[in-house]
């Protein structure tokens, strides 16, 4: 799982390919548990930078991912514009790639 939050960070502005199901919902996870911590560390501490430091890092990634999951399915990336369309991501299954046949 580790190593798929690690592949979305390292893939940040990659708005092509693809993103398994798995890769967008760890990432997912991983997005608000981050920003739910740093927000409650603003709050306990009085900070005001922390929660919009952690979210201002993070947004653009997540974005990224969001888009690769809808190139999978098939969509284009402007469906993440869609409210709650990540949820029927949920239920989608990927398409497998085709490779073209090489002619030699």
């Amino acid at each position: 799982m580790f190593s798929l939050i690690g592949n979305s960070l390292t893939k940040y502005v990659d708005f092509q390919g693809r993103a398994t199901r798995k890769e967008f919902w760890s990432f997912f996870l991983f997005f608000y548990a981050v920003t739910f911590i740093a927000g409650g560390i603003d709050g306990f501490y009085g900070f005001e930078f922390v929660g919009a430091f952690a979210f201002i890092a993070l947004i653009l990634p997540y974005l990224a991912v969001a888009v690769r999951r809808m190139n999978d399915v098939g969509k284009s990336g402007w469906f993440i514009l869609v409210p709650f369309y990540n949820f029927i991501l949920l239920c989608t299954p990927s398409k497998p790639e085709v490779t073209p046949p090489t002619t030699e």
